[in-house]
């Protein structure tokens, strides 16, 4: 497939979504279509017993849905969906939920447009994703239908912490959190993660007070090769002790997106310069790059981060 301008990327695409809750609007009511796992109960569990992890193997052609209520905790589970056409969606759109200890085993091969996890705390409160294995990506598809690893909405209102996540090779955004940011204005931390061959972005962040931390971003695939990343309006945004090596492929450092600006703050990372020196900023946008900042990045996975859906549900 024909690697697309990276100066463009899809804004025209992306853009709408930034303003209201379209194709993955679905994730709050849809239920009888899809093969559903609902918790029950708020403050609830699904886990597995005697410290194991529970398997959940999809049938060809299945699209799973489970969906987290408010203070529902969904850990130690690995979903293979290697299955041919097999897929899912863990959907969190409520309060103080967790999901901890989760791998999702086999590559997307649908091709349709749709989230790996669609989430956000709606209700002002914190709530976490940690010790999670998305690596095994999607297939590329065409630019109207690629798959999104963790898609936050609009309405997210609170906060999310993502911890020991990795996340890779999902064509619509590695983590793709920038849509609250002048809609809910929920806050993203993306603290000790991992992200490889996300095309259009492999985190995409915007909401002020929003951050990435402790965080390695690495591209090595033309195909994926998106921003490091991508920093939207209002901001200001922090990016301080990353590794951020794209190459030659995209931005490491992306500022600023539809005519709107914002600021991004970085401080103690390496980035990559291979493209166009590595780092833009539009529509009035301001990278502030600290003294501590260099350009010889060693994006290796943050100790912690699951590497493969195994490690993930077993909580190693």
């Amino acid at each position: 497939m024909a690697q697309k301008s990276p100066a463009t990327d899809r804004e025209s695409v992306t853009t709408g979504r930034n303003s209201a809750l379209p194709r993955r609007g679905f994730l709050h009511s849809v239920g009888g279509a899809l093969a559903a796992t609902a918790l029950a109960g708020a403050g609830s569990t699904v886990s597995a017993d005697d410290d194991a992890f529970e398997t959940v193997e999809l049938d060809p052609g299945e699209d799973k849905l489970v969906t987290l209520e408010d203070g529902e905790t969904l850990e130690n589970v690995l979903y293979d969906c290697s299955a041919e056409g097999a897929r899912m969606t863990i959907a969190a759109h409520a309060t103080d939920w967790t999901i901890r200890n989760v791998g999702i085993k086999g590559e997307f091969d649908v091709g349709q447009p749709d989230a790996a996890f669609g989430i956000s705390d709606v209700g002002g409160g914190t709530s976490t994703i940690e010790n999670v294995y998305l690596g095994d990506g999607a297939v590329f598809g065409t630019e109207a239908t690629g798959e999104t690893g963790f898609w936050v909405a609009p309405d997210h209102d609170g906060h999310i912490d993502f911890h020991n996540v990795n996340v890779q090779g999902f064509p619509d955004n590695g983590v793709y959190a920038s849509a609250p940011a002048g809609a809910g204005d929920g806050t993203i931390h993306i603290d000790e993660c991992y992200a490889a061959n996300n095309y259009v972005s492999n985190f995409r962040i915007g909401s002020a007070g929003s951050a990435v931390t402790n965080s390695s971003v690495h591209v090595d695939d033309g195909e994926y090769g998106g921003r490091g990343v991508w920093v939207w309006s209002p901001g200001e945004c922090a990016v301080d002790n990353c590794d951020l090596d794209v190459g030659q492929h995209n931005y490491a450092i992306h500022a600023g997106a539809n005519g709107a600006a914002t600021t991004v703050s970085v401080t103690d990372t390496e980035y990559s310069t291979g493209f166009h020196g590595g780092t833009t900023e539009v529509a009035g946008s301001s990278i502030e790059l600290a003294s501590d900042v260099g350009t010889d990045p060693d994006p290796v996975i943050p100790a912690g981060v699951p590497e493969s859906a195994e490690e993930a549900a077993r909580g190693d």
